[in-house]
């Protein structure tokens, strides 16, 4: 929702599910640190949606970048991914459903570190 109205693409959480395993792939889950340790996407690294380093992303400006909070409303992951456009990124998705559009819909998740 709010992804698309900040002009970012989206991808939805059955067309992330066959990327988990690729390694240009980078997923940032910018949730707590509590919320992460509960439930993320696996592979998901927890980032910090405000203050995160650039030197915290892939060195590689190809990579594609997939960033999401807690659900449709949340607008930490659209901000988180906004900001990596401005780094010079041209691949970057936000997953507006969210961790818990994800586990409703049948994407694995991982928990603990």
């Amino acid at each position: 929702m709010f992804a698309l109205l900040m002009g970012l693409k989206t991808i939805s959480p059955h067309d992330l599910q066959p990327m988990l395993h690729d390694d240009r792939v980078a997923i940032f889950d910018v949730n707590s640190p509590q919320s992460w340790m509960t439930a993320h996407v696996p592979g998901a690294r927890n980032l910090d949606p405000v203050s995160y380093r650039d030197s915290e992303l892939p060195a590689d400006k190809e990579s594609l970048l997939v960033f999401y909070c807690s659900n449709p409303l949340c607008r930490k992951a659209p901000n988180a991914a906004k900001r990596a456009k401005s780094l010079g990124f041209g691949y970057v998705r936000v997953m507006s459903a969210g961790i818990s559009g994800g586990v409703s819909s049948g994407l694995p998740t991982e928990s603990g570190g």
